[in-house]
C-alpha cells in the first residue's frame, strides 16, 4: 500500500518538477540541481523520527520523507548527521540543504530559517521513574533537588527553562544519554517530544519508567530550509502538500507512530 502511494506521489511530483523555474533558482535549489544531490541534516537520535539502525542505516519517518523528496527532485539523497544544536547553523552556512530532524516550528527558529509544514504534530512530555511522575503530572516541576535532562539546543530545553526555572537543567547531546541518566537516578526525568518519551518507556520495561497520559504542549514540526531561497521553499512546500493529498504522509505516520515493529531495528 505504501509503495503504491509513493509511486502515485512520485508521478504527480515529477510533473511539478517539470515546470520548476530553474532559471530563477535560488542558491539552494541551484546547488541541488547542479550537484544532483539533496543534502539533509539530521541528528539521527530521535526515533521514530530519525535514527540509525543496528546496521548503521538511517531510518525513521523523517528519513522516509527525505527519501521521497529526493526521489521527487530526481536527485540522490545524502544524509548528514550532526548534533541537533548545530543543524540550523549548518543550514545557514550552506553545508546542508534542509533540516529534517523533528524540529518544532518556533518564532525564534523562524528568524534563522523558513519552515515547510507542519508535516506532523507533537508535544512535550516527561519520562521519569514511577515515584516522580505524580509530581510532574501535578505541574510541580520546581525544586532545588529536581534535575531535568533535555536535548541541547532543543525546544525541550527551552520548555524546562520556562516551566521549571528553579529546577536544574541538564543538557545532553543525545536522548539516549538522557534516558540512561533517568534510569540511573542521576536526573529526575527527561523532557522530550512525546514519541521519544513513549519509546523510552517501551525500551526499558524493567526500569520502572512511566510518562504522562497527555503531552504538556502541542507543537507543529516542520522542514527547515534557507529563508533566502523562496524558489526552493515553494518547491518543497508543493511536494509536502501533494504528499498530504495523496495520503503518503498519513501512511508514514501510521508506519512509524502506530506500528512498533521498527523497534527491532534499534541498536
Amino acid at each position: 500500500m505504501l509503495k503504491r502511494i509513493q509511486l502515485a506521489a512520485g508521478l504527480l511530483l515529477a510533473s511539478l518538477l517539470a515546470f520548476t523555474p530553474l532559471a530563477y533558482a535560488g542558491d539552494t535549489l541551484d546547488r541541488v540541481v547542479k550537484n544532483g544531490a539533496l543534502v539533509v541534516g539530521t541528528s539521527a537520535d530521535q526515533p521514530p523520527l530519525t535514527f540509525r539502525s543496528r546496521q548503521g542505516n538511517f531510518m525513521g519517518l523523517d528519513i522516509d520523507l527525505a527519501k521521497a523528496l529526493a526521489n521527487a527532485m530526481r536527485v540522490e539523497l545524502k544524509v548528514e548527521q550532526m548534533p541537533f544544536s548545530e543543524l540550523l547553523e549548518a543550514l545557514d552556512e550552506g553545508k546542508i540543504d534542509m533540516v529534517l530532524s523533528g524540529v518544532a516550528i518556533t518564532p525564534k527558529r523562524a528568524m534563522k530559517a523558513t519552515f515547510v509544514g507542519p508535516y506532523m504534530l507533537s508535544g512535550k512530555s516527561i519520562v521519569a521513574r514511577r515515584e516522580a511522575i505524580e509530581l510532574f503530572a501535578s505541574g510541580k516541576l520546581e525544586g532545588a533537588d529536581v534535575k531535568l535532562a533535555a536535548l541541547r539546543g532543543s525546544t525541550s530545553a527551552s520548555f524546562v527553562k520556562m516551566a521549571a526555572p528553579n529546577a536544574e537543567l541538564v543538557e545532553v547531546n543525545d536522548n539516549t544519554e538522557a534516558v540512561r541518566m533517568v534510569v540511573a537516578g542521576e536526573v529526575s526525568g527527561m523532557v522530550a517530544d512525546e514519541p521519544t518519551v513513549v519509546l523510552a518507556v517501551l525500551r526499558n520495561p524493567d526500569a520502572g519508567l512511566v510518562t504522562l497520559e497527555k503531552p504538556l504542549t502541542v507543537e507543529p514540526m516542520g522542514i527547515a530550509v534557507d529563508a533566502d531561497d523562496r524558489e526552493f521553499h515553494s518547491l518543497v512546500a508543493n511536494y509536502v502538500k501533494a504528499y498530504e493529498g495523496t495520503g503518503l504522509l498519513t501512511a508514514l505516520r501510521k508506519k512509524w507512530l502506530e506500528d512498533s515493529s521498527w523497534i527491532a531495528a534499534l541498536p
